[in-house]
């Protein structure tokens, strides 16, 4: 301003500098690592959880186990002592093997509520005798019929799972050739709705004394009421899906030429797939109570069967042993059933909480 005065000029400043230093690298958020870190280890105490229940389990076992003979708790007394080898090792390991770490950090309430509630089992049945026995047997009497008839429950087994597949299958492909008729032709859908709500809703099971008439063996009879069962469900929810189809998405097909073939196979059906899967869920449920019904009144084998075979006999350890199989034989089926559903379904991650 006073160079402006005296020389007449205006001032002139020299031009700023458009180049900025580069700036410092961001530093990383140390305590998010640490509690990032921290998240992924499993504290002390939760670390001993799974060792200390296992222990306790012991404890309770060994207090009461010379109340009974040695021949009928050995194999259980031995099964707690590996039980806590087991959760000994996992916790050591846990710390060098980040994989193990993560999952038993998932697992590890799990884990000590379930040997917690085997040592809880222990105590009521086998220790105070709240529960009147032969009704109500201990774990050890449980794993010793698990032991002594493994042979024959492996044979159950087996056929129970080869006559629920056979019903299920035959049930899900019927449901589903009915369901995509009924949801996508209207004169099919106008006679066929009044036959799927009246017949639909009666139980499978109260079919059994029409079927044993009807059917030439116990075989077909069974897989035939696991179909019905499946049959229900499946149609009901592929119709839905399939009739609920947008329209926005059949327009847009017929636009581009589409004939009916394809508006059925590739349009239709794949928006109906989430329904489908329901049903194919609910109809699973569906056939694990059917089956055992249907081997109890009629097979000759299955674990139906082998339930009833020994609760005949008042043999209350092998009916016991006999649900433990179920719970793991229609827990495996069901899981897998999820994995099927999980990779066809692979976009609904993050849009539909599963």
């Amino acid at each position: 301003m006073l160079q402006e005065e005296i020389t007449g000029r205006p001032e002139i400043s020299p031009p700023k500098s458009t180049t900025q230093l580069p700036s410092a690298p961001p530093q990383p958020d140390v305590n998010a690592i640490q509690r990032r870190e921290g998240g992924l280890k499993l504290g002390w105490r939760a670390q001993l959880a799974v060792p200390l229940a296992a222990l306790v389990a012991l404890v309770i076992h060994l207090l009461f186990s010379k109340r009974a003979p040695a021949v009928e708790t050995h194999s259980y007394t031995l099964f707690v002592y590996e039980i806590v080898g087991v959760s000994i090792v996992l916790a050591i390991a846990q710390r060098f093997w980040t994989p193990l770490r993560s999952w038993m950090r998932h697992m590890c309430p799990i884990f000590t509520v379930a040997i917690l509630a085997l040592g809880l089992w222990d105590l009521v049945t086998f220790g105070f005798q709240l529960l009147p026995l032969p009704y109500f047997p201990g774990p050890a009497a449980v794993l010793r019929s698990l032991i002594s008839d493994r042979v024959l429950l492996l044979d159950s087994t087996w056929h129970s799972l080869a006559l629920l597949l056979s019903g299920y299958m035959v049930g899900v492909l019927v449901g589903l050739i009915s369901g995509i008729c009924i949801g996508w032709s209207t004169p099919i859908r106008y006679w066929g709705m009044p036959m799927l709500k009246i017949v639909g809703p009666i139980p499978a099971t109260a079919w059994i004394p029409l079927a044993m008439v009807v059917s030439p063996s116990a075989i077909v009879s069974a897989a035939g009421l696991i179909a019905l069962a499946v049959w229900f469900p499946v149609t009901m929810l592929t119709a839905s899906g399939i009739s609920n189809t947008p329209a926005s998405y059949l327009d847009v097909a017929r636009t581009l030429g589409a004939g009916r073939a394809y508006l059925i196979f590739r349009v239709a059906i794949p928006a109906a797939v989430p329904n489908i899967f329901i049903g194919l869920f609910m109809g699973l449920g569906a056939s694990f109570l059917t089956l055992v019904v249907a081997e109890s009144v009629g097979v000759k084998s299955g674990l139906g069967w082998y339930v009833s075979w020994a609760q005949g006999w008042a043999e209350y350890g092998k009916v016991f042993a006999a649900l433990i199989i179920m719970a793991a034989f229609f827990s495996t089926v069901m899981t897998l059933l999820f994995k099927v559903r999980d990779r066809v379904l692979v976009w609904q991650k993050g849009v539909i909480k599963w």
